[in-house]
């Protein structure tokens, strides 16, 4: 009875060690590396997470994706981010002058902006100043949102003004009214385009290069993993991931 009360008690303590994050093969501890990152990131970090993670086996990614200013409110507010990737420098700024960023943010892609529409293009729409049409319903972000503050700077160069249905905390909001045929239009960047698939039609147009998005990328100060963290923001400037940024459609820094 004592030998089989002795094997249960091993049996446990085995479970035990296979749970709470760590690897059935290996038994070493896997560490939460968690990033911080422009909606627009989305596709793209998510196809780089295994690569990461098989070059630091060590690591493991969970990411926060979402509208850089709101991301970067939560870090000044002082949630426990490691690195922080937004889709402008403008929202990197607001961390960085918080003393939140360890050195110096670097640009790693850029982005700009495109018209999206549902497939068909129903409503004939075929530049920018279309989106300013009687009855046509569009949708943009939130002007404190980078691709909304692109959009901002898109009408004040055109003298173009939009009345937008409403106006989205994050790029991919925008996109899915689109999809879902809410609004006859909506401006995203030409990778969420891009991502989309075919489930939206694309409306390039000239005036969005007057607002190119640069997207910087920094680990955070004090961050719970630094040398992973700073291990992630240096994978991302590799050819490797550069690779995969310039096939989703983002250009080169």
């Amino acid at each position: 009875m004592k030998r089989l009360v002795m094997i249960v008690l091993a049996a446990g303590l085995a479970v035990t060690a296979c749970g709470g994050g760590q690897t059935a093969t290996s038994g070493q501890q896997r560490v939460p590396v968690t990033v911080f990152a422009a909606a627009s990131l989305n596709n793209v970090f998510t196809r780089l997470e295994p690569q990461f993670e098989a070059a630091n086996p060590g690591a493991d990614l969970r990411f926060n994706f979402g509208g850089s200013s709101d991301l970067a409110q939560q870090i000044v507010h002082g949630a426990p981010a490691d690195v922080f990737a937004s889709a402008n420098e403008a929202q990197m700024k607001v961390v960085q002058n918080e003393g939140k960023v360890t050195g110096t943010p670097e640009p790693f892609v850029t982005n700009v902006l495109t018209i999206v529409v549902p497939v068909g293009n129903p409503k004939n729409i075929h530049s920018f100043a279309d989106l300013a049409k009687p009855g046509v319903t569009e949708v943009v972000c939130a002007a404190q949102v980078p691709c909304g503050a692109a959009t901002k700077k898109i009408e004040k160069d055109t003298n173009i003004t939009l009345s937008p249905a409403s106006e989205e905390q994050d790029v991919l909001a925008v996109l899915s009214k689109v999809q879902a045929g809410v609004a006859d239009a909506g401006l995203v960047y030409v990778t969420d385009a891009r991502s989309a698939g075919g489930k939206v039609q694309e409306i390039n147009f000239p005036e969005a290069t007057k607002a190119v998005n640069v997207y910087p990328i920094a680990a955070i100060k004090d961050a719970p993993h630094t040398e992973l963290a700073q291990a992630f923001v240096t994978f991302i400037h590799s050819p490797t991931a550069q690779q995969q940024f310039a096939s989703a459609g983002f250009g080169a820094a």
